[in-house]
């Protein structure tokens, strides 16, 4: 086994990677050993997995998958029975350290993603790899959704939401995790599994753990029968506060099961890992008028919260003028927001929340007098309930912290921090706040987050790079005066991000010896061996938040702007294959650091294998743009590092290609018919070729593959008045329709000469392409080459008509869009267009029950899927998009390159198709069709083709078939 990689700690606190020659790092004591699918101590692996949101850095000496309770309950008996210190790891979005770790490092979010509505969606169950988004998916249809609300949501997951008490924008202390939390499933430290809601839950904690039993009681009691420590844990928690455990259980709850249940929460990975929770739900309010409210400075803005706080808001977020600047460059800011001159501005955004239409409109009618009285407004004070405002509103402050953190100097670390304080209080807090960031240079800072409970983040940007850097003495000052700050207004240190490791070494100071004595023994009865995640939320060292600090060398101008938040990692299709978007960057950045250390050893081990897992199976989709709140596209990285890899004689010939298109899609064609009819010696042909040649560059045949496809011929004849000029898409060409149906290309045609709709076909589309298949490798000249093909063989039939250009791939029409943006000239889909020019003029005749739609990355990224949706709505009565719909990773040929990567991204969205067994499946381009096909084992086609046949008098309609289940006499 190559030499473990530990973080060794230099005056700088700088982490970097180097190897060490340690012979025995724990890890082969571990359950799974010797099984690679579920131990890993590959460098590549344990530098991924090494960072997350925070700005600390540990690498784990090996990452385990966790397969369920029980061999967690096995890894933290062999751990601590080795003195191994184990972390677990869920979405990885934490920000105060409490995620990272030099040990084991759990994985605990690949195998633990269940979700289960339950009494009409007034529970869930849930498990902790299971995102907060995920889950209000499940329970939109009942109205109701989780308490907590991160802002997090789209990656945070329900382990981290446990682990850290989260609790968010609107839920305030009332709807946290803390008291939504209804029961659940842990795992101690001894192995023993406790399910705190069955019903002999106390009589099983006694029996299999009698000395936990009998020491939660007594902590109870010492807690209780001290007055002074009543009054402080009344206090400390009437505010959002995740400093130290929940004490506040011992007050709040009798029986040992329940104080379990509620100290766990919170507890950061500490105490036990929770394998299952169940959480009660809350009514969703779906009439809401939401607001940016602008003041003329942060004092007016907060000022103005009590006030508002009692007119009933249900939201007040506060942005600083650092944050409005930031704001203002949302693509989703409005032209008030674009055009304000941001000065010493500060604004609150405002939203109240009621069940009925008329509820809330007599809410905003009474508030109306005080918004337009707060003193210091800088302007209209507009509420607005038009979804589209609304919704653009809470995408700039959700992605707030990660943009602010996005704008700060290159290679410098983003350090957020949150705090509370009564809200009266938070005024004065705010101004002392920035009378410190002056004092300490920290001229980037901001401050936003929670006002309506007191609570604010704020951030500083820090380099740590060198050993005698003067920002560590100097951030360390500002934290020793901002605690004093803090605590002197009667606040937290930690609000809601957790105590972590930035606040570990300061419990002491807010909560007092004795009850900082209480959580010693608390954490002793549960972690007698404290294996679990050491130096995590309790800390006799004062300067433990200043050991290893992150450094962020600059490594891609791509992709320097990187937080490391993880935001983009649920929507990544390799995420559970090799690695995601963070990860491919994360360790770009082990590799420059390894360079600059001249650790040689490190950066070849890391090169190595970041070939396959980071550039092979990269889908360069740009479905992480989509997630990132600093519209980072990780797949342009990939790009370039693939054109960087092409020799001179691959470029010429990727450019000699795009000359001689028709012919090469010809050839495809031709193969893939000739494949069909003899599909075992063309299967084992790809498999010796690939053995020969390299995955990336012969593609793997598989039975099932379709037929080749048909020349897209143009007209010879040019209409005199054409709708738009069509683009047949060159994969139609390449790969023939299903058995039952007609194509993209020809049911495209079929519905716009049925409706009177004119086409003009360029005489040479059968040699044109939008370029997607060069720029996806990298080839430069090549898709340059073919983007001007494309504009003279289009503006010259269009012939100085304002005529859109439409493409029947949902892919290929985004290439387009890149093709010809410089001309001015329109791109729709076909989809897009048959819903607005079309299918008014057409008679739907006959529909199918129920239909499975699978929009594509593409079709996201060009703002199509209402249309798809409103197409496949046309034609069949119910219309399912399954809930763990993602982008298949077909990539144009990188699933016939690496078929890996499509299984492992339609796993779960198959098996949801598979159990709803629709009566048909449609999508939107050709390639994402095929990889569907391949993952559900029934036929995808364009929802245009379905339209086609639902348009066509005495068409038969082409439907899925699917075996009865076992017992069912279901024809």
């Amino acid at each position: 086994m190559p030499g473990t990689v530990e973080r060794h700690r230099s005056p700088s606190g700088r982490g970097t990677p180097v190897l060490s020659t340690h012979p025995d790092s724990g890890t082969a004591a571990l359950p799974c050993a010797g099984d690679a699918t579920r131990v890993r101590t590959r460098l590549i692996d344990r530098v991924a997995l090494a960072h997350d949101a925070s700005h600390y850095l540990l690498t784990p000496s090996a990452v385990v998958t966790a397969r369920d309770a029980a061999h967690v309950g096995e890894l933290m008996r062999a751990c601590a029975a080795r003195g191994t210190p184990l972390t677990f790891r869920s979405g990885g979005t934490s920000l105060s350290g409490q995620a990272v770790t030099s040990g084991v490092l759990v994985d605990t979010r690949s195998d633990f993603r269940g979700v289960q509505v339950r009494d009409e969606g007034r529970q869930v169950w849930v498990q902790p790899g299971a995102t907060v988004r995920s889950v209000n998916v499940r329970l939109a249809p009942y109205g109701r959704k989780l308490g907590p609300d991160p802002a997090s949501e789209s990656a945070c997951t329900l382990g981290g939401v446990i682990a850290n008490n989260s609790s968010g924008m609107a839920c305030g202390t009332e709807a946290n995790t803390y008291r939504t939390l209804a029961d659940m499933v842990a795992v101690l430290p001894s192995g023993t599994v406790v399910d705190t809601g069955a019903a002999d839950a106390d009589e099983a904690l006694a029996a299999r753990e009698p000395v936990l039993y009998a020491g939660l009681l007594r902590l109870r009691d010492r807690v209780r029968s001290r007055p002074e420590s009543v009054r402080r844990i009344r206090a400390q928690f009437s505010m959002k506060n995740t400093m130290g455990y929940g004490l506040n259980a011992f007050l709040d709850f009798d029986r040992p099961a329940d104080l379990l249940a509620h100290v766990v929460v919170g507890s950061e990975g500490t105490l036990a890992f929770v394998a299952e929770a169940v959480f009660d739900t809350i009514p969703v309010k779906p009439h809401a008028a939401t607001g940016l409210v602008v003041f003329d400075s942060l004092a007016a803005a907060t000022d103005a919260l009590p006030a508002l706080v009692a007119s009933g808001a249900a939201t007040l977020e506060l942005l600083d003028a650092a944050s409005l600047r930031v704001a203002a460059t949302d693509r989703v800011a409005g032209p008030a927001l674009r055009s304000l001159a941001v000065e010493k501005h500060a604004a609150l955004l405002v939203e109240y929340q009621e069940m009925a239409p008329d509820e809330l409109a007599a809410r905003t009618e009474r508030a109306a007098p005080l918004l337009d009285g707060l003193p210091g407004l800088a302007g209209e004070a507009v509420l607005s309930d038009d979804a589209r405002a609304r919704a653009d509103l809470w995408h700039i402050r959700k992605g707030l912290y990660a943009a602010v953190a996005g704008a700060r100097p290159r290679g410098t670390t983003a350090l957020l921090e949150d705090v509370v304080v009564p809200v009266p209080r938070l005024s004065h807090t705010c101004t002392e706040l920035t009378r410190l960031f002056a004092e300490y240079g920290y001229a980037g800072a901001v401050i936003f987050g929670h006002a309506k409970d007191g609570n604010i983040h704020f951030m500083l940007d820090e380099g740590f790079e060198q050993p005698d850097d003067p920002s560590k003495s100097r951030y360390a000052r500002f934290t020793e005066e901002m605690v004093d700050l803090v605590l002197g207004e009667e606040g937290s240190l930690k609000a809601e991000h957790g105590t972590g490791r930035v606040m570990a070494g300061h419990v002491r100071r807010q909560y007092g010896d004795e009850l900082f004595d209480v959580m010693r023994e608390l954490k002793g009865l549960f972690d007698p061996h404290g294996v679990l995640n050491p130096g995590v939320v309790l800390s006799d060292d004062p300067e433990a938040y200043l050991h290893d600090l992150k450094s962020v060398p600059q490594t891609d101008p791509e992709v320097d702007r990187c937080v490391e938040c993880g935001f983009c990692e649920p929507v990544c299709p390799s995420r559970d294959l090799t690695l995601t978007p963070r990860q491919r960057i994360v360790v770009r950045r082990g590799m420059a650091a390894a360079r600059d250390e001249g650790d040689h050893e490190t950066l070849a081990a890391l090169q190595a294998d970041y070939r396959y897992a980071g550039v092979e199976t990269c889908a360069a989709d740009g479905m992480c743009q989509t997630a990132c709140p600093v519209m980072i596209d990780t797949g342009s990285l990939v790009r370039r590092l693939r054109a960087e890899d092409r020799g001179p004689l691959v470029r010429r010939a990727g450019a000699l290609a795009a000359g001689h298109w028709s012919g090469l899609t010809r050839a495809a064609s031709l193969g893939l018919s000739t494949a069909g009819a003899v599909p075992a010696p063309a299967a084992a042909a790809t498999r010796l070729g690939r053995r020969l040649l390299g995955t990336e560059a012969v593609p793997e045949y598989r039975p099932g593959l379709p037929r080749g496809g048909r020349r897209r011929a143009g007209r010879a004849a040019d209409p005199a008045g054409p709708a738009a000029v069509f683009l047949p898409t060159c994969t139609g060409a390449m790969f023939g329709p299903e058995s039952d149906g007609t194509g993209s290309t020809a049911a495209f045609r079929s519905l716009c000469a049925r409706a009177a709709v004119e086409l003009a076909v360029p005489p040479d589309a059968d040699g044109l392409c939008c370029g997607t298949p060069w720029s996806s490798k990298g080839l430069t000249a090549g898709k340059e080459r073919m983007h001007e093909l494309v504009r003279r063989s289009v503006t010259s039939v269009q012939r100085g008509r304002d005529i859109p250009v439409v493409c029947d791939a949902s892919s290929c029409t985004e290439g387009l869009r890149t093709a010809l943006a410089a001309d001015g000239i329109e791109v729709l889909d076909a989809v897009t267009f048959v819903r607005r020019e079309v299918l008014p003029r057409l008679q739907v005749h006959r529909r199918w029950p129920s239909l499975a739609l699978h929009p594509t990355c593409s079709s996201v990224q060009l703002g199509l899927d209402a249309d798809l949706r409103g197409i496949a709505e046309a034609v069949a009565d119910t219309v399912i998009v399954p809930m763990a719909w993602g982008c298949c990773g077909f990539a144009g040929d990188r699933g016939l390159l690496h078929p890996e990567l499509t299984a492992s991204a339609t796993a779960a969205e198959a098996a949801e198709v598979r159990a709803a067994a629709p009566a048909a499946l449609a999508s939107c381009n050709r390639t994402c069709e095929i990889g569907m096909t391949r993952a559900v084992g029934r036929p995808y086609h364009h929802v245009l083709e379905l339209l086609d046949a639902a348009t066509t008098p005495g068409e038969p309609l082409p439907r899925a078939t699917w075996p009865a289940p076992a017992g069912s006499d279901r024809r």
